[in-house]
């Protein structure tokens, strides 16, 4: 491909020092006149470029050439691990499990100072104002049409259109994928998630009585292949998975993937519960669009939430329940599952008056330089042959170090108050004890996270098995 072919020059440039650290490269307009091609191809290289961390895309400046410590040295991913898949029981979550707090390595959530502070709050000033008298009605339980329609535009204008009459508002991500299960799965059934599966969601399988199919990863994904004989045995009811930016390992589906993935479902009418909160924190100016964007059967539950990309503590989030919509409501309403109306009003405000998507350009810009930076520091300071995920969005790393105990390193960590997630939590097979995972949202340069930072790797050398 001709994107392919200049990415492979410019490469070439950098490696001989044509281009230097931080030259800022030509603009896409400037480099399309250049190499006499489409936008389109401009476009595509030098976001394939980014991809495998040669250029760093600033917002409203351009891209620039990436540090070369960060590109030379880069780790090895995380081992894929095959396996065939099986129905297995989640652990319900230990309620007397000491919560560290705060430390900024455990929950996957940015630096605080990232916060527009500000501008939520002229936001949520502007909401009451327009609210009224009508603070003291219910919420609608579909949620305010105002957050939905603009919720609707700001999608648009990535490509990915629905219609606000579909959308339900819900407290969170969780919250929607939690009525979702509830609607389309029975107490006992099996649901197939990707392995390893963020362990908030098994977690919340295990508290709602569901067992699951853990279907092995793959570089592009999933193992399709065997998802479709679990759909073929009737062995599930429902799929449940992270399609951009997977927690934890950092990867998405590609777009055939998804696309297949709605093939899928709808051949054998096989719900997919889509959780997409990561969707919009990818380090690449273009948002890859949902596996829903191909869904034409309605048999993917798409659900989102800002609860990673403003706040977690608005748990604001929602649901295109597809074919299961009337069902959807349902369950809400039964439930009184309203959301408090000044915040989507706020929010609402929020995103039509532009500050979200700007908002969205600053904490992806971060994430990307604490990306590398992460990278750098941990690959420096691990043991020889560690592995870690390259992710493309996201706040985490998943960590393979070969021969860790980490069921040693977990209390060890939680005696010197830094909270990490180890492998075991992420699945039900007992498959990655030798893995962790790290938010790295925070500002690797402040002095807690350093500390926390420097403490971890002497505790992993502690627990490396003899």
């Amino acid at each position: 491909m001709r994107y392919k072919e200049l990415a492979a020059q410019c490469i070439q440039q950098i490696e001989s020092g044509q281009l230097a650290v931080n030259t800022k490269m030509p603009s896409l307009r400037n480099f399309k006149l250049l190499h006499n091609v489409s936008m389109t191809t401009a476009l595509n290289c030098y976001q394939h470029l980014e991809s495998l961390g040669w250029l760093l895309a600033k917002p409203q400046s351009g891209y620039y050439v990436a540090k070369q410590s960060v590109i030379d040295k880069k780790p090895k991913a995380p081992t894929i691990i095959s396996f065939q898949s099986a129905t297995t029981q989640p652990s319900l979550p230990k309620l007397n499990n000491p919560f560290v707090d705060p430390c900024p390595l455990g929950i996957a959530r940015y630096d605080p100072s990232l916060m527009p502070v500000i501008k939520l709050q002229q936001s949520f000033k502007r909401a009451m104002k327009l609210q009224g008298d009508l603070l003291s009605h219910y919420p609608h339980p579909q949620g305010e049409i105002s957050f939905r329609e603009n919720l609707s535009m700001h999608f648009k204008s990535v490509d990915f259109h629905f219609s606000a009459k579909d959308c339900v508002v819900t407290h969170g991500c969780l919250d929607a994928i939690r009525t979702a299960i509830e609607i389309t799965t029975g107490i006992g059934d099996a649901i197939a998630i990707s392995s390893p599966c963020f362990s908030g969601l098994l977690e919340l399988l295990g508290v709602m009585g569901r067992r699951v199919v853990e279907i092995p990863s793959v570089k592009e994904g999933i193992d399709l292949e065997q998802l479709q004989k679990q759909m073929q045995l009737g062995t599930i009811k429902a799929g449940l998975f992270c399609t951009s930016h997977m927690n934890p390992q950092g990867t998405s589906m590609n777009a055939l993937q998804k696309q297949k993935l709605v093939e899928l479902a709808t051949r054998y009418k096989v719900p997919i519960i889509e959780d997409d909160v990561y969707l919009e924190l990818g380090f690449q100016q273009v948002i890859p669009l949902p596996a829903k964007h191909w869904d034409r059967e309605g048999y993917v539950l798409w659900c989102g939430s800002i609860s990673k990309t403003i706040a977690a503590g608005y748990r604001l989030g929602w649901c295109l329940p597809g074919r299961y919509l009337d069902a959807y409501l349902r369950q809400r309403l039964f439930a009184n599952q309203g959301v408090t109306s000044p915040l989507q009003l706020a929010i609402s405000d929020f995103i039509a008056r532009g500050d979200y998507i700007n908002h969205l350009k600053k904490v992806r810009l971060h994430l990307q330089q604490q990306t590398l930076l992460y990278m750098t520091y941990l690959q420096g300071n691990l043991p020889e042959g560690s592995k870690i995920s390259h992710p493309a969005g996201g706040f985490v790393l998943w960590i393979e170090v070969a021969k860790l105990n980490t069921n040693q390193l977990k209390p060890l960590a939680r005696q010197n108050k830094i909270d990490i997630r180890i492998g075991d939590e992420f699945s039900t097979l007992g498959l990655y004890s030798h893995c962790f995972r790290l938010n790295i949202g925070f500002n690797m340069t402040a002095t807690q996270v350093a500390l926390q930072l420097s403490c971890l790797m002497k505790l992993i050398k502690i627990c490396l098995k003899e």
